[in-house]
């Protein structure tokens, strides 16, 4: 190499290596570099060029001597001198450049193989899409006479340089098939990929080409949208078919898909070629409002090129590229200043309101610092006031480029002048107070002032390096700082639209306080409006804890601004949300109205709320909801002073009572009736409306129930007096003649805890409806004395009660249907809670005598022929377990013990129905506290004299079994049973049979069991019980009723066994009525029995046996009844084969498959036809003449 040439690598290695490594140039080829100086390498043609044929890999420069291109580029840029060093990055760059691409691979491929590898020629050959674009006709194609038309031939591959396997191509490697095979198929793919982008880029060329008439258009009439592109057509489809998998719509992106089958939503390649991806929607979204960065023009610049071997137009291109840049340029700038202007004009008018609100607030603002100094400091004239005196503005240094900036700087500056010049004008007055007091409390600030010579123009081009943003509306924001209170409460109306959107949803109730208190100071109403709006939709669905955050913002809200800005702001907001779709947003609405309540003018409150809550009561869906409604109602039923409203709240008290969802019932009781009985006690309605209105409800009810009693409605009124009883309690206290005299001096004695029942709600406590504790406690002491010493004259309150209310009430006690044991149970409760509010002394004297007058224990007081005497009657249940319960002690059982006893004497003697009787016994007995009490009072029945008692003793023992433990019942109940099992009269033995049947369903001593099963089989298996029709009538009921519930060894070794032998006597029968009670017994209790298991040989000897006895007395007594039996015993029969072959199912329920079940249903239809009444089954069952 001769000295003066240049080595292009000689940057680390030595002369003789870079000789070497040049006279092996061409010699020293691996195959691999032969393989790739043959295959094809598309690149990127410039812009302007047309399509041309590929280029082959021998391609070389145009010099004359053939020297390679490389050498030729080296030669060309070292000619600057000898010793002149180009390093190899730069010499790649210019290979690239000039498209010299397999140049620049081979030189790639030596830097690779002798480690020094070249970042951009790395990052070059592994990009794919450097290879896979159209290709043009570069300068050496011209030159060598290559057409612009005439394509060469192809490579067998355009794999990139990192898919190169070069152990495939080296010496010691061979090339098998398979791989072959593979890189055939590989190449294939990728020729495809590439006719289809090369397709989609002619696509794109085609759609640039739009005529210039349409350009003209579309730029001259902005308004006139430009129709879409396919290009731009499917990059829109792809990007939103991307934000719809991103969100999780993915059906609706499947759809999406669907409908556009000619896309490939996979690969943004398939959109265009060579189109960079954009942003996702999103980004694009909150970038669209951003100012977008001028665009800059941008040239390709080259080193060494021939101007031939630029296209012809390339200069007469340039100019009117540059005149159409600079165009846009100054349309987006006078966009920008148009903008701009807007936000002037828009904060000129909010600052001429400001003005005008400054004025009427000069003197509180005098108030607020009447504590500092009064001396007046006017700014220096020479220095305009920042932003109106409200604002300091740090943006004045970087709004250069707009004309409409200076016009107002200028006029903001005379302006000020004119302040500081004229300030004995009446315009300017207050604007001067202003800044006076404001310069009180806060002094300006100073900033020295270097002493130099600058420029202004120059001053404010340096600091326009300043990276500072002021055109968006935040950089707008940001760059003002608030000086004065009602300045930060304009700034937070503008801000915090735009921050609540991008909270948090579960820290949202963060900004509650910073919502209020700006809706609360803010000047602006429609501003203010805004923020409440955001307020009460600042949560979609606000949980319970948020809700209670909302309300106390909103109470605060209403305490500061008074009740005329409660009313013009914050209900409308209640109001929109009344209909909204979510509950929890309904929910606020109810929960704020009573809230809201004690704030709200009166009119308000007894019109508009009302009506809202009514609506909201009538027609919202939730239960949650109308919870909130009644408490909410409750609340104002507390603030209400409009006597004529009344009538609406007894109907709302109704219509509440009567809501299916016991959350909202529970709710008017805790709530809503004691503060509406409060509202009733100062009307004075309580006594004379209130309560008589729902008595008289009640004894139109009953009126009406002759033929069936609504007791739900029963229920409701009843619940709404037991509600009012504190209240009625109260007003009897507040009203009597000792109230002047209650004063709390001295020692007062502490009121008994169980003095009252427990309230459900501390509205229901008479202690808080009284005043407190305390005031109660001196009031019951009076309350007793005037009872028991001085008498009731004079106390009207109290007389009401004696003389109205207690008479209707035990009135209509006595309409009460006794076999309604709901109705019993409602007045028992009623009656009790009534006895222990009023008190032992007002029960005593005042409740228990009026009872007993009407209870008058003798047998003239029971009509036994019609039986509707008034023992007979609900009075007497009532009576013993609503009043005689209230008070425990000694005295108090025994009063109850002897009416019990008594009750039953005197019923039996006159062999009246023992249903009164019997409901007490349930209702007593359902509490164990009683149980002993009761079993005294049958035990006084089992060695009563009377057989008719004994009776009586014997059959209630039947009710008292089920609810009293296995320890009494062996004690107590069963040694008085097998006493009166040996009672001398036979119909006092048989009334203990039910008794004995109840004992064996539902004890589990074995003891007990066998004891009762040695009395019963005495009963069936003694001589001198064979004839006793009355006795087996009694046995046989019993079996059918707790047969299916009994002990499964009770039921099979003793009640079918019996059940057989009593159907086969009756089949010799010969008293024929006898007959028919015994096979009518006999037919219900196999009824019962039928669906219970029973095994094979129970089935074979005693179950078959028994229904065809059954079906002897049936087919001369009743042939239809024939007809379901003998269909019960063919399906008995089948079972009973399936059991012998090994095809039982291990049931024998009869009910359990077809067969059964429309043999059970062919028998209950029979039997509904019938009654149970023995009279008419016997009618059933005669013979046929």
């Amino acid at each position: 190499m001769a000295a003066g040439t240049v080595n292009p690598f000689n940057v680390s290695d030595s002369e003789e290596e870079a000789e070497q490594r040049q006279d092996g140039a061409d010699t020293e080829r691996s195959p691999s570099d032969e393989a790739q100086g043959h295959r094809l390498v598309p690149f990127s043609p410039p812009a302007y060029s047309e399509p041309a044929a590929l280029l082959s890999s021998n391609r070389t420069s145009p010099s004359a001597d053939g020297i390679p291109a490389s050498a030729a580029a080296v030669a060309g840029i070292g000619g600057g001198g000898a010793e002149t060093r180009v390093s190899l990055d730069a010499i790649a760059a210019q290979l690239l450049r000039d498209q010299y691409i397999l140049t620049a691979l081979e030189l790639h491929t030596e830097l690779l193989e002798a480690g020094r590898e070249l970042p951009r020629l790395r990052d070059y050959f592994s990009n794919p899409g450097n290879f896979e674009r159209q290709s043009g006709t570069p300068p050496a194609c011209k030159e060598q006479g290559v057409g612009p038309g005439g394509p060469l031939n192809r490579a067998g591959s355009i794999s990139t340089l990192d898919s190169l396997d070069f152990a495939r191509y080296s010496d010691d490697g061979n090339r098998e098939s398979d791989e072959r095979v593979a890189v055939l198929e590989f190449e294939l793919r990728k020729a495809k990929e590439t006719i289809q982008a090369l397709r989609a880029n002619l696509t794109q060329a085609a759609e640039c080409e739009i005529p210039s008439q349409e350009r003209k258009n579309y730029k001259s009439s902005p308004e006139i949208q430009e129709p879409i592109r396919p290009l731009e057509k499917r990059a829109l489809h792809f990007l939103v078919n991307e934000y719809l998998l991103k969100n999780e719509y993915k059906l609706t992106s499947i759809t999406f898909s669907d409908e556009n089958d000619d896309q490939d939503f996979e690969l943004w390649d398939d959109v265009g070629l060579n189109i960079p991806k954009p942003p996702d929607l999103l980004q694009l979204y909150r970038n669209c409002g951003n100012s977008l960065p001028l665009h800059r023009d941008t040239v390709d610049v080259a080193v060494n090129v021939d101007p031939n071997d630029l296209p012809g137009d390339y200069f007469t291109q340039e100019p009117v590229q540059q005149t159409e840049a600079i165009q846009q340029q100054q349309e987006e700038v006078i966009q920008e200043l148009e903008y701009q202007i807007s936000l002037l004009n828009s904060e000129k008018q909010s600052l001429a309101e400001q003005i005008k609100k400054l004025q009427s607030d000069i003197q509180a603002l005098q108030r607020n610092v009447s504590s500092e100094p009064t001396s007046k400091e006017d700014s220096p004239c020479g220095k305009p006031p920042l932003d109106n005196g409200q604002y300091l503005d740090i943006r004045g240094v970087t709004e250069t480029d707009s004309s409409s900036d200076a016009n107002t700087t200028k006029t903001s500056a005379t302006t000020a002048t004119t302040d500081c010049t004229e300030s004995t004008t009446t315009a300017t007055q207050p604007h001067s107070k202003l800044k006076s007091q404001s310069q009180q409390v806060k002094t300006s600030v100073q900033f020295d002032q270097p002493n130099r010579k600058l420029s202004p123009a120059f001053h404010q081009a340096l600091l326009s390096f300043c990276r500072m943003s002021a055109d968006s509306r935040l950089g707008s924001e940001v760059s003002r700082i608030a000086d004065s209170e009602q300045s930060v409460m304009l700034m937070l109306g503008r801000c915090l639209p735009h921050i609540v959107p991008n909270v948090l949803l579960a820290k949202r109730e963060e900004l509650i306080p910073l919502i209020l208190c700006t809706a609360c100071l803010h000047p602006e109403p429609k501003e203010r409006d805004q923020l409440l709006h955001i307020l009460f939709n600042l949560i979609k669905r606000p949980d319970d804890e948020q809700r209670q955050m909302i309300l106390t913002g909103c109470v605060a809200f209403a305490r500061h601004v008074g009740p005329t800005r409660v009313e013009a702001e914050l209900l409308p907001q209640c109001w929109e949300q009344i209909n909204h779709k979510y509950p929890e947003r309904r929910l606020l609405v109810a929960e704020a109205c009573g809230a809201l309540a004690p704030y709200l003018p009166k009119e308000i409150r007894s019109s508009l709320v009302l009506s809202m809550l009514q609506q909201m009561l009538a027609e919202d869906k939730a239960d949650m909801v109308r919870e909130a409604v009644v408490k909410s109602l409750g609340i104002i039923m507390g603030f209400i002073d409009d006597p004529d409203k009344y009538s609406q709240g007894f109907e709302l008290m109704l219509l509440s009572l009567g809501d299916p969802s016991e959350r909202v019932v529970s709710a008017t009781h805790q709530v809503f009736i004691p503060a509406f009985a409060a509202w009733c006690t100062e009307l004075g309605n309580l006594q004379s409306q209130l309560i008589p209105s729902l008595l008289t409800r009640i004894e139109k009810l009953l009126k009406q129930g002759e033929y069936g009693l609504d007791e739900h409605k029963l229920h409701m009124y009843l619940s709404a007096l037991q509600s009012l009883i504190p209240s009625l309690f109260a007003v009897l206290l507040q009203n009597a003649p000792f109230t002047s005299r209650a004063k709390l001096q001295g020692d007062v004695p502490p009121i008994e805890v169980t003095r009252f029942p427990r309230p459900v709600s501390p509205l229901q406590d008479v202690a808080t409806i009284v005043g407190s504790r305390e005031q109660l406690a001196v009031l019951l002491q009076l309350y007793d004395h005037q009872l028991q010493h001085e008498g009731t004259t004079g106390w009207d309150s109290l007389l009401w009660v004696v003389n109205q209310f207690l008479p209707q009430l035990i009135e209509i006690v006595g309409r009460i249907n006794v076999s309604s044991s709901t109705c019993v149970h409602e007045f028992s409760r009623f009656f009790w809670r009534l006895c222990r509010t009023i008190g032992k002394i007002f029960t005593n004297t005042k409740v228990k005598p009026q009872f007993q007058e009407i209870l008058r224990l003798s047998e003239e007081n029971v009509d036994a022929s019609a039986g509707n005497g008034i023992l007979t009657k609900a009075t007497v249940p009532i009576y013993a377990t609503g009043v005689l319960t209230c008070y425990n002690q000694e005295e108090d059982r025994k009063l109850l013990v002897g009416f019990l006893e008594d009750v039953m004497t005197t019923l039996s003697l006159s062999h009246a129905p023992l249903d009164s009787l019997k409901a007490s016994f349930v209702e007593l007995g359902a509490n164990p506290a009683y149980h002993e009490l009761l079993l005294t009072v049958l035990w006084y029945g089992v060695v009563h004299t009377s057989a008719l008692v004994r009776c009586t003793a014997a059959r209630m023992f039947e009710l008292l079994v089920k609810g009293v433990n296995e320890t009494l019942v062996a004690q107590r109940v069963v040694p008085a049973l097998i006493t009166l099992s040996s009672d001398p009269e036979i119909s006092v033995r048989i009334s203990t049979i039910p008794a004995f049947g109840t004992i064996m369903e539902t004890v589990t001593q074995k003891e007990l069991l066998e004891r009762v099963k040695m009395q019963l089989a005495s009963f069936l298996e003694d001589p001198q019980y064979q004839d006793q029709h009355s006795l087996h009538m009694e046995i046989i009921k019993t079996f059918g009723r707790v047969g299916p519930n009994a002990e499964p060894r009770f039921r099979d070794e003793f009640v079918l066994p019996h059940l057989h032998k009593l159907a086969l006597c009756n089949n010799q029968q010969t008293v024929e009525s006898k007959r028919i009670d015994i096979a009518t017994q006999l037919f219900e209790a196999y009824s019962a029995l039928s669906c219970c298991f029973i095994s094979e040989e129970l089935m074979v000897n005693h179950f078959l046996p028994g229904l065809r006895c059954l079906r002897t007395d049936m087919e001369q007594l009743s042939p239809e009844h024939e007809v379901i039996l003998s269909s019960m015993i063919k399906e008995c029969e089948i079972k009973v084969e399936n059991k012998g072959i090994g095809e039982a199912q291990g049931s024998i329920s009869i009910a359990a498959s077809l067969v059964g079940e429309d043999a059970k249903t062919k028998f209950l239809s029979k039997m509904g036809q019938l009654t149970t009444s023995g009279a008419m089954l016997a009618n059933v069952f005669q013979r046929k003449k």
